[in-house]
C-alpha cells in the first residue's frame, strides 16, 4: 500500500505540497492525540491519526519521519502550520471523518501497526 492509495480511497484531502505519493509506503499506521504518546509509540515511516492540528503535529511528525499525518473530525491546521509541514516535507491530509471510522479502514486496507 502507498499514500496515493490511502488518499484515493479514504477520500482525503492534501493540504500540503503534493509529492510522489505513489512511491512512499507506510510502514504500520498508529493513532493518538497526545503528542507524548505518538513520541513513545509510532514507529518510524508510520501513518498517523489525529483530530489534533497544531503547530506541534508538524515536529513530532518529522522527529519520527512519519509517511503522513491525516487530521480527522474536520479539524483544520492554521497556514502557518501548513507551511511548516512543507518546510520539513511533512504531509498533511485531511478529513471530515472521524478518527475511529479512519482507523477501521486504514486496518481494513491492510496496515498494521
Amino acid at each position: 500500500m502507498n499514500i496515493q492509495q490511502v488518499i484515493d480511497q479514504l477520500e482525503l484531502t492534501v493540504l500540503t505540497e503534493p509529492k510522489d505519493f505513489q512511491s512512499i509506503q507506510p510502514s504500520a499506521g498508529y493513532t493518538s492525540d497526545l503528542l507524548s504518546c505518538v513520541m513513545a509509540g509510532a514507529a518510524h515511516g508510520s501513518i498517523w491519526v489525529t483530530l489534533q492540528a497544531h503547530g506541534n503535529i508538524v515536529a513530532v511528525a518529522a522527529l519520527l519521519e512519519i509517511t503522513a499525518v491525516i487530521i480527522t473530525e474536520g479539524a483544520m491546521p492554521d497556514p502557518a502550520t501548513i507551511n511548516k509541514a512543507n518546510q520539513e516535507g511533512v504531509t498533511l491530509l485531511s478529513t471530515p471523518r472521524s478518527s475511529f471510522e479512519i482507523i477501521g479502514r486504514l486496518w481494513e486496507m491492510g496496515l498494521r501497526a
